[in-house]
């Protein structure tokens, strides 16, 4: 297992990199898109396996469906991704290490934003194109009921939320940073993700995939106000969550720990019986 300077170490050379692959922009699209694509591929398994349970009025639904969302995010780190949520710690440590400026890495994270959401708008539509989250079938109930339930939620709470949905996710990326185990990193990163998606917080980019699905098929509460009005909520509790709660406090944790003065000697007493040295001498 890597130390925590060594974890950091290894984010900040992970946000130079990012900061350099915008400067191939053909590559960094496909990328970023892939990972909001990816992203949408938990949403599609969960509302599939959960759905029978929705439908059904199961309290194990939550818990099904935290299981199995975790897929997403092992795709994303495996095969090689650029989200949006991860990059917001990431480039957090690299900007606090000194080696990436802020400007630079706010603009890096709205580019990562914007592919994301390219990605998640192409899949959605793949969606719904090919039926199977159809009205009539449990799985299209379920993300009909999950939308109608985001667009009741206060403005308020979708940012805290979003605050604890990426402080899981973000622990998870920072976990498989640390562990050098391939069966380790995925058993943290499916039980960050379970914690996070069976409490029901939020995450940004699963909800591009769930909203612009909603917006095609025409699923009630899902209008372009409200998809507009989760996005910006959820991306700035998100941001919060991953930058500060995880990203800056564990660069603030890697600093090395200050090293104590050492006091000085203090004057050794005169024996019993014996004179100073210097005793009797003029001064």
């Amino acid at each position: 297992m890597l130390s925590i300077p060594e974890a950091v170490a290894t984010h900040v050379d992970g946000a130079v990199h990012k900061v350099e692959l915008v400067r191939t922009p053909g590559l960094f699209l496909v990328r970023t898109m892939l990972a909001g694509a990816y992203i949408g591929i938990g949403v599609l398994i969960m509302v599939t396996a959960g759905g029978p349970l929705v439908v059904a009025g199961s309290p194990w639904a939550p818990l099904v469906q935290g299981a199995v969302f975790g897929i997403a995010l092992t795709i994303v780190l495996v095969a090689g991704g650029e989200l949006a949520t991860s990059a917001m710690m990431i480039l957090t440590q690299g900007a606090i290490a000194g080696r990436v400026g802020w400007g630079r890495a706010g603009a890096v994270l709205l580019a990562c934003l914007g592919g994301n959401l390219l990605g998640a708008l192409v899949f959605a539509a793949l969606l719904a194109g090919s039926g199977v989250l159809a009205p009539e079938t449990a799985a299209g109930q379920n993300i009909a009921r999950m939308i109608e339930h985001k667009a009741e939620a206060t403005t308020l709470q979708l940012v805290v939320r979003g605050v604890l949905c990426n402080l899981m996710v973000c622990l998870a990326v920072w976990c498989w940073a640390r562990l050098r185990g391939e069966v380790a990193r995925i058993l943290v990163v499916f039980a960050c993700v379970l914690v996070f998606i069976t409490s029901g917080f939020e995450h940004v980019v699963a909800n591009m995939t769930t909203f612009w699905f909603g917006l095609l098929t025409g699923v009630p509460g899902a209008t372009v106000g409200e998809f507009a009005r989760n996005v910006l909520a959820v991306g700035v509790g998100n941001t919060l969550g991953g930058a500060v709660l995880v990203g800056a406090a564990y660069a603030y944790g890697a600093r090395p720990a200050p090293v104590p003065v050492e006091a000085a000697p203090e004057p050794m007493a005169a024996a019993p019986g014996r004179r100073p040295a210097g005793a009797g001498l003029p001064h």
